[in-house]
Protein backbone atom coordinates (compact mmCIF):
# COMPACT_ATOMS: atom_id res chain seq x y z
CA UNK A 1 0.00 0.00 0.00
CA UNK A 2 1.51 3.24 -1.53
CA UNK A 3 0.75 6.40 0.99
CA UNK A 4 1.93 10.32 1.56
CA UNK A 5 1.74 12.65 3.99
CA UNK A 6 -0.06 16.03 3.76
CA UNK A 7 1.83 17.56 6.35
CA UNK A 8 3.63 16.89 9.46
CA UNK A 9 2.39 17.97 13.13
CA UNK A 10 2.60 17.31 16.81
CA UNK A 11 2.64 19.27 19.75
CA UNK A 12 5.18 19.69 22.64
CA UNK A 13 6.37 20.68 25.88
CA UNK A 14 9.12 23.20 26.80
CA UNK A 15 10.07 24.88 30.42
CA UNK A 16 10.35 28.21 30.66
CA UNK A 17 12.53 29.24 33.22
CA UNK A 18 11.78 33.35 33.05
CA UNK A 19 8.25 32.00 33.20
CA UNK A 20 8.82 29.45 35.47
CA UNK A 21 5.73 27.05 33.66
CA UNK A 22 6.09 24.27 31.37
CA UNK A 23 4.76 26.53 27.69
CA UNK A 24 2.57 24.18 24.97
CA UNK A 25 3.81 24.66 21.38
CA UNK A 26 2.26 23.28 17.84
CA UNK A 27 4.63 22.34 15.29
CA UNK A 28 3.57 22.16 11.78
CA UNK A 29 5.97 21.24 8.81
CA UNK A 30 5.78 20.77 4.71
CA UNK A 31 5.43 16.80 4.50
CA UNK A 32 9.56 16.63 2.95
CA UNK A 33 10.29 18.02 6.45
CA UNK A 34 12.57 15.15 7.83
CA UNK A 35 13.62 14.60 4.30
CA UNK A 36 14.98 18.35 3.45
CA UNK A 37 18.29 19.31 3.24
CA UNK A 38 17.84 22.56 3.96
CA UNK A 39 16.43 24.54 6.75
CA UNK A 40 13.17 25.90 6.79
CA UNK A 41 11.79 29.71 7.09
CA UNK A 42 9.38 30.41 10.35
CA UNK A 43 5.91 31.46 11.32
CA UNK A 44 6.05 32.15 15.09
CA UNK A 45 2.61 32.90 16.38
CA UNK A 46 1.10 33.71 19.75
CA UNK A 47 -1.94 32.41 20.73
CA UNK A 48 -1.29 29.00 19.78
CA UNK A 49 -4.31 27.41 21.53
CA UNK A 50 -6.65 29.14 18.26
CA UNK A 51 -4.74 26.63 16.01
CA UNK A 52 -7.60 24.49 15.75
CA UNK A 53 -10.81 27.08 16.17
CA UNK A 54 -8.93 29.50 13.40
CA UNK A 55 -8.25 25.90 10.91
CA UNK A 56 -5.42 26.71 10.24
CA UNK A 57 -4.06 22.96 9.22
CA UNK A 58 -6.48 23.95 6.40
CA UNK A 59 -4.51 27.09 5.70
CA UNK A 60 -1.13 25.47 5.69
CA UNK A 61 -1.99 22.90 4.21
CA UNK A 62 -3.17 24.85 1.09
CA UNK A 63 -0.36 26.85 1.14
CA UNK A 64 2.45 23.89 1.27
CA UNK A 65 0.27 22.37 -1.67
CA UNK A 66 0.75 26.06 -3.70
CA UNK A 67 3.93 26.93 -5.56
CA UNK A 68 3.64 30.72 -5.13
CA UNK A 69 4.23 29.87 -1.15
CA UNK A 70 7.73 29.17 0.02
CA UNK A 71 7.61 26.19 2.29
CA UNK A 72 7.66 27.02 5.83
CA UNK A 73 7.24 25.75 9.47
CA UNK A 74 4.37 27.15 12.36
CA UNK A 75 5.34 27.33 15.75
CA UNK A 76 2.41 28.06 17.61
CA UNK A 77 3.03 29.00 21.73
CA UNK A 78 0.09 28.20 23.83
CA UNK A 79 -0.71 30.84 26.41
CA UNK A 80 -2.04 30.23 29.84
CA UNK A 81 -4.36 32.16 32.55
CA UNK A 82 -1.54 34.44 32.92
CA UNK A 83 -2.44 35.58 29.45
CA UNK A 84 -3.19 39.30 30.17
CA UNK A 85 -0.01 39.36 32.31
CA UNK A 86 2.57 37.78 30.58
CA UNK A 87 1.24 39.27 27.21
CA UNK A 88 1.99 43.25 26.65
CA UNK A 89 5.17 45.66 25.52
CA UNK A 90 8.16 44.55 27.97
CA UNK A 91 9.39 48.02 28.81
CA UNK A 92 6.24 48.20 31.20
CA UNK A 93 2.87 47.27 32.27
CA UNK A 94 -0.62 49.30 31.74
CA UNK A 95 -1.90 51.87 33.30
CA UNK A 96 -4.15 49.09 35.60
CA UNK A 97 -0.86 46.98 35.74
CA UNK A 98 -1.45 44.27 33.16
CA UNK A 99 1.36 42.92 31.09
CA UNK A 100 3.21 42.72 34.08
CA UNK A 101 5.40 40.12 33.22
CA UNK A 102 5.87 40.81 29.49
CA UNK A 103 9.53 41.17 29.96
CA UNK A 104 9.75 37.83 31.38
CA UNK A 105 7.35 36.67 28.27
CA UNK A 106 10.01 38.10 25.62
CA UNK A 107 12.95 36.98 27.82
CA UNK A 108 11.54 33.81 27.22
CA UNK A 109 10.97 33.84 23.44
CA UNK A 110 14.17 35.57 22.53
CA UNK A 111 16.53 33.75 25.24
CA UNK A 112 14.99 30.22 25.77
CA UNK A 113 12.42 29.26 23.38
CA UNK A 114 13.96 30.66 19.83
CA UNK A 115 18.04 29.44 20.84
CA UNK A 116 16.00 25.66 21.42
CA UNK A 117 14.48 25.75 17.57
CA UNK A 118 17.13 26.59 16.14
CA UNK A 119 19.15 23.52 17.87
CA UNK A 120 16.34 21.09 17.89
CA UNK A 121 14.64 22.19 14.31
CA UNK A 122 15.69 22.50 10.58
CA UNK A 123 14.77 26.03 10.92
CA UNK A 124 17.02 28.69 9.08
CA UNK A 125 19.06 31.39 11.05
CA UNK A 126 18.48 33.71 8.82
CA UNK A 127 16.42 36.58 10.35
CA UNK A 128 14.72 37.59 6.29
CA UNK A 129 13.14 33.77 7.20
CA UNK A 130 11.26 34.64 10.55
CA UNK A 131 7.85 36.04 11.16
CA UNK A 132 5.75 36.60 14.29
CA UNK A 133 2.62 36.88 14.59
CA UNK A 134 -0.51 37.28 16.93
CA UNK A 135 -3.69 38.35 17.54
CA UNK A 136 -4.99 41.46 19.84
CA UNK A 137 -2.94 41.34 22.82
CA UNK A 138 -0.89 38.60 21.33
CA UNK A 139 -0.48 40.79 18.02
CA UNK A 140 0.66 43.73 20.17
CA UNK A 141 2.69 41.42 22.65
CA UNK A 142 4.47 40.06 19.21
CA UNK A 143 4.82 43.27 17.59
CA UNK A 144 6.98 44.53 20.54
CA UNK A 145 9.20 41.31 20.48
CA UNK A 146 9.86 41.88 17.31
CA UNK A 147 10.47 45.16 16.79
CA UNK A 148 12.68 45.30 19.63
CA UNK A 149 14.43 42.24 18.34
CA UNK A 150 15.01 43.23 14.46
CA UNK A 151 18.40 40.86 14.67
CA UNK A 152 16.42 37.66 14.75
CA UNK A 153 12.73 38.60 12.86
CA UNK A 154 11.99 40.29 9.66
CA UNK A 155 8.09 40.30 9.40
CA UNK A 156 5.60 41.31 11.99
CA UNK A 157 2.10 40.30 11.50
CA UNK A 158 -0.96 41.81 14.12
CA UNK A 159 -4.78 40.74 13.32
CA UNK A 160 -6.63 43.59 15.41
CA UNK A 161 -4.03 44.44 17.83
CA UNK A 162 -4.86 45.89 21.06
CA UNK A 163 -2.36 49.02 20.46
CA UNK A 164 -4.93 50.66 22.91
CA UNK A 165 -2.25 49.66 25.48
CA UNK A 166 -1.57 52.39 27.56
CA UNK A 167 0.46 54.17 30.19
CA UNK A 168 -2.48 55.91 31.87
CA UNK A 169 -6.08 56.50 31.02
CA UNK A 170 -7.68 58.37 28.31
CA UNK A 171 -7.95 62.07 29.24
CA UNK A 172 -10.78 63.78 26.79
CA UNK A 173 -9.30 65.93 23.91
CA UNK A 174 -5.80 64.62 24.56
CA UNK A 175 -4.97 64.96 20.44
CA UNK A 176 -1.93 63.28 20.55
CA UNK A 177 -2.61 60.74 22.97
CA UNK A 178 0.79 59.61 23.39
CA UNK A 179 0.14 57.28 26.37
CA UNK A 180 -0.72 54.29 23.77
CA UNK A 181 2.92 53.11 24.71
CA UNK A 182 3.58 51.77 21.56
CA UNK A 183 3.59 54.39 19.91
CA UNK A 184 6.55 55.86 21.76
CA UNK A 185 8.35 52.13 21.61
CA UNK A 186 8.26 52.55 17.79
CA UNK A 187 9.02 56.43 18.02
CA UNK A 188 12.46 55.88 20.21
CA UNK A 189 12.97 52.67 18.94
CA UNK A 190 16.11 52.09 16.03
CA UNK A 191 14.87 51.98 12.84
CA UNK A 192 15.70 48.51 10.84
CA UNK A 193 15.15 48.69 7.10
CA UNK A 194 14.39 45.41 6.13
CA UNK A 195 11.53 44.99 8.36
CA UNK A 196 7.68 44.64 7.19
CA UNK A 197 4.52 45.28 8.69
CA UNK A 198 0.86 43.29 8.08
CA UNK A 199 -1.88 45.22 10.45
CA UNK A 200 -5.19 44.04 10.00
CA UNK A 201 -8.76 45.50 11.28
CA UNK A 202 -12.31 44.91 10.89
CA UNK A 203 -15.00 47.70 10.42
CA UNK A 204 -16.69 45.92 13.32
CA UNK A 205 -13.81 45.43 15.82
CA UNK A 206 -15.69 47.21 18.47
CA UNK A 207 -18.29 50.04 18.16
CA UNK A 208 -16.30 52.42 21.17
CA UNK A 209 -15.09 56.01 19.32
CA UNK A 210 -13.15 57.46 22.75
CA UNK A 211 -12.43 60.92 20.68
CA UNK A 212 -15.71 60.75 18.80
CA UNK A 213 -14.14 61.19 15.33
CA UNK A 214 -16.59 59.14 13.64
CA UNK A 215 -13.79 56.12 13.59
CA UNK A 216 -13.88 53.07 16.07
CA UNK A 217 -10.78 53.21 17.86
CA UNK A 218 -9.12 49.52 17.02
CA UNK A 219 -8.92 51.73 13.67
CA UNK A 220 -7.82 54.58 14.77
CA UNK A 221 -5.44 53.27 17.03
CA UNK A 222 -3.80 51.00 13.90
CA UNK A 223 -3.62 53.64 11.52
CA UNK A 224 -1.78 56.22 14.43
CA UNK A 225 0.81 53.05 14.41
CA UNK A 226 1.22 53.24 10.54
CA UNK A 227 1.67 57.05 11.42
CA UNK A 228 4.17 56.46 13.27
CA UNK A 229 6.29 53.98 11.82
CA UNK A 230 5.96 56.14 8.38
CA UNK A 231 7.62 58.72 10.45
CA UNK A 232 10.11 56.43 11.08
CA UNK A 233 11.04 56.12 7.68
CA UNK A 234 8.73 53.08 6.65
CA UNK A 235 6.80 53.23 3.66
CA UNK A 236 3.78 52.98 2.78
CA UNK A 237 2.28 51.13 0.90
CA UNK A 238 5.72 48.95 0.68
CA UNK A 239 6.92 48.26 4.13
CA UNK A 240 3.52 48.81 5.67
CA UNK A 241 0.67 46.24 4.50
CA UNK A 242 -2.80 47.59 5.84
CA UNK A 243 -5.92 45.34 5.11
CA UNK A 244 -9.29 46.78 7.00
CA UNK A 245 -11.89 43.92 6.20
CA UNK A 246 -15.56 45.23 6.14
CA UNK A 247 -17.73 42.95 8.58
CA UNK A 248 -14.83 41.85 9.88
CA UNK A 249 -14.91 41.21 13.70
CA UNK A 250 -12.77 40.87 16.54
CA UNK A 251 -12.73 37.37 16.41
CA UNK A 252 -11.59 33.91 15.45
CA UNK A 253 -13.80 33.91 12.18
CA UNK A 254 -12.90 36.92 10.99
CA UNK A 255 -8.83 36.52 11.59
CA UNK A 256 -9.31 32.49 9.94
CA UNK A 257 -10.67 34.38 6.81
CA UNK A 258 -7.74 37.09 6.43
CA UNK A 259 -4.92 34.88 7.67
CA UNK A 260 -4.36 32.58 4.07
CA UNK A 261 -3.40 36.27 2.68
CA UNK A 262 -1.42 37.27 5.48
CA UNK A 263 0.63 33.79 4.70
CA UNK A 264 1.32 34.82 0.97
CA UNK A 265 2.03 38.04 2.32
CA UNK A 266 4.39 36.62 4.96
CA UNK A 267 6.06 33.40 2.68
CA UNK A 268 4.96 34.58 -0.92
CA UNK A 269 7.68 33.69 -3.67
Amino acid sequence: MQFQFEFIGAKGRFFSKYLDRIVTFRFMAPADYWDASHKFPVLLMNDGQDYTAMKLEKTFSEAYASKAVRPFVYIGLECNENRMHEYGTAATADFKGRGGRAYEYSKFVIEEFIPFLKKEFKVSRDKKDWVYCGMSLGGLSAFDIAYRHSDIFSKIGVFSGSFWWRKKAYVKKDVADRSRILLDLIKNGKKSPHLKFWLQTGTEDEKADRNNNGVIDSIDDTLDVIKELRAKGYSYPGAIKYVELTGGKHDLPTWEKVFPEFVVWAFGK
